[in-house]
């Protein structure tokens, strides 16, 4: 199965939601076609990609550390992390929230289908979706107790992306 046909939204008819996947899908395409850029151009892109992007997640993981009545609660971070309009738009699936592991499928990547309209694919997709997770990364590097895990991908060609952060030492 082509990962076009793996990654369709299922739920489209929230207009605001699909408002805010082209937003998600506009800037997930300047960031593949300037990333596309510096490679032709000889630059070690994948290392400034992920630098820059893992900037961008340790600023997020700031603002949802403030946002917490406890950093050290897995739960609250999940809570906050998983806003209603974040699970809408990737079609997540929480498959677990305890205070020792926050696991969810995403089940649609609007930055996967801008990828792929820019005409990337294999490799490279797969690591500007690597690239694209070190947001997260970046995140759960803010909170000490926190590690952040990729399973399989969208961008690999399956039928989710698979993550979870779970709680360091347990």
């Amino acid at each position: 199965m082509s990962i076009c046909h793996n990654n369709q939204p299922k739920n489209t008819d929230d207009e605001v939601i699909n408002k805010l996947r082209k937003g998600i899908n506009h800037r997930a395409m300047w960031m593949a076609l300037i990333l596309k850029e510096m490679k032709e151009r000889g630059l070690d892109w994948e290392e400034i990609g992920h630098s820059a992007i893992f900037a961008t997640g340790c600023m997020h993981g700031e603002g949802i550390k403030e946002q917490l009545a406890s950093v050290d609660s897995l739960v609250e971070f999940g809570k906050t992390f998983l806003n209603e309009d974040v699970i809408k738009i990737f079609e997540m699936d929480i498959k677990k929230l305890d205070e020792n592991e926050l696991t969810v499928e995403f089940g649609y990547c609007p930055l996967v289908t801008a990828w792929t309209q820019a005409g990337i694919e294999g490799e490279m997709l797969n690591k500007l979706c690597d690239i694209a997770m070190s947001g997260d990364r970046g995140i759960g590097s803010r909170f000490e107790n926190l590690e952040f895990h990729l399973g399989k991908t969208i961008a690999q060609g399956n039928r989710v992306c698979e993550v979870a952060f779970v709680r360091k030492n347990k």
